[in-house]
C-alpha cells in the first residue's frame, strides 16, 4: 500500500500549523518590540522599515541562490501593491495599534483578515461568493464593531470605536489588498518568490526607514527579540511553512488551520507580555472565527493566499 500520498497531506497540514503559530506570535512580538504608550521602546515606524529590511535581506539572498528571474513590467505592478499594503500598511498600522490595546483584543479585530480578503478578491478579481458569504462577512464585521464598542465603554473611552479599532481596521484593509494583489501574480512567479521580490523591491525604502528611524534611547532586550522575529519569521520564513503546506495539503483543507491563530495570539500574549485574558475577549473571539468559519464555506472560491 502506497502511503506516499497520506504522507504529504500530513506534512502540509504540519507546515500549515508551524505557519499560523508563527503569524500567531506576530501580535504579541509586535507589542514585544513597541512596547506601550507608557512605556515605549522601539518606534512603530522603525519596528515596520527594520523588519522588512531584515526579511529584504533575506530575500535577496534567497532569490541568487535559486537564480530567479526577475520580475516582468507586468508582475512588477501587483508586486507594488503587495509591497504598499503587507510590508508597509499592514505593520505600521498594526503596531500604532498595539501601543494603545492588548495583543488579545487586536486578535478579535485582525481575525476578520481571511473574510477581508475573500471580499478584496471578489472585488479585485471579480471573485464571484455567494449571498451567504456576504452574510457572514457582515456579521463578522458587526460582532468586531459590538466588541470594539464594548470594550471602550468598559474602559471609559465611551460607546464609540476608539483610535486603535481604527488602526486597526485598516492594517485588515491594508494586509487584505497586499494579499489578493500578491495572489494575482503567485502563479506565475511562485509563492515564495512572491513574498521575497516584494521584501527586495521594498529595500530601497526600507533600509533608509530604518537608519533614519534608528532608536535614540535604550531599548529593552526583549523588544529587540521581538523585532528579530518579526523580520525575520512573521516577514519571511513563516510564508514558506505556510505556502509549502498549502502546496503539500492543499488549500481547502490547511486553509481551515489559518482559524487557531486568533486563538494562538491570545494564549501566546499571556506568558509573552503578562496579559489576562477575559471572558468577553474569548467569546466574542469564537463568534468571529465562527462567523469567518462559515463564510468561508460559502464562498464558491478558494480564497488567494492570507496571512499574518
Amino acid at each position: 500500500m502506497n502511503n506516499a500520498p497520506q504522507q504529504r497531506d500530513n506534512m502540509g497540514l504540519w507546515l500549515g500549523l508551524l505557519g499560523v503559530v508563527i503569524f500567531g506570535l506576530t501580535l504579541p512580538m509586535t507589542r514585544m518590540a513597541t512596547g506601550t504608550v507608557d512605556a515605549p521602546q522601539l518606534s512603530p515606524w522603525f519596528v515596520t522599515w527594520a523588519r522588512a529590511a531584515l526579511a529584504g535581506g533575506l530575500s535577496l539572498a534567497y532569490l541568487l541562490l535559486v537564480r530567479a528571474p526577475r520580475p516582468t513590467a507586468a508582475q512588477r505592478g501587483p508586486l507594488l501593491l503587495s509591497l504598499a499594503g503587507n510590508v508597509i500598511g499592514y505593520p505600521l498600522l498594526l503596531g500604532w495599534a498595539l501601543r494603545h490595546v492588548t495583543a488579545s483584543h487586536a486578535a478579535v479585530i485582525t481575525a476578520l483578515l481571511p473574510l477581508a480578503t475573500a471580499a478584496a478578491a471578489a472585488w479585485l478579481m471579480h471573485q464571484r461568493a455567494r449571498l451567504g458569504f456576504w452574510v457572514f462577512a457582515g456579521l463578522g464585521s458587526a460582532l468586531v464593531a459590538v466588541y470594539s464598542l464594548l470594550r471602550a465603554s468598559q474602559l471609559g473611552h465611551g460607546f464609540g470605536l476608539t483610535w486603535a479599532d481604527t488602526l486597526l481596521v485598516g492594517a485588515v484593509v491594508a494586509g487584505s489588498l497586499g494579499y489578493v494583489a500578491g495572489a494575482k501574480v503567485t502563479a506565475s512567479m511562485g509563492a515564495e518568490k512572491v513574498i521575497s521580490w516584494v521584501c527586495v523591491m521594498a529595500l530601497p525604502v526600507t533600509l533608509p526607514g530604518a537608519w533614519i528611524t534608528w532608536p535614540d534611547h535604550a531599548i529593552a532586550p526583549t523588544s529587540w527579540l521581538g523585532l528579530l522575529y518579526v523580520g525575520v519569521l512573521s516577514m519571511w520564513a513563516g510564508f514558506f511553512a505556510w505556502f509549502r503546506g498549502l502546496s503539500l495539503g492543499g488549500p481547502l483543507r490547511v486553509s481551515q488551520l489559518q482559524l487557531l491563530q486568533p486563538f494562538i495570539s491570545i494564549v501566546a500574549a499571556v506568558p509573552l507580555l503578562g496579559e489576562s485574558v477575559d471572558a468577553m475577549t474569548l467569546v466574542f473571539a469564537l463568534l468571529v472565527v465562527g462567523s469567518v468559519f462559515m463564510g468561508r464555506r460559502m464562498a464558491n472560491t478558494p480564497n488567494p493566499n492570507e496571512q499574518k
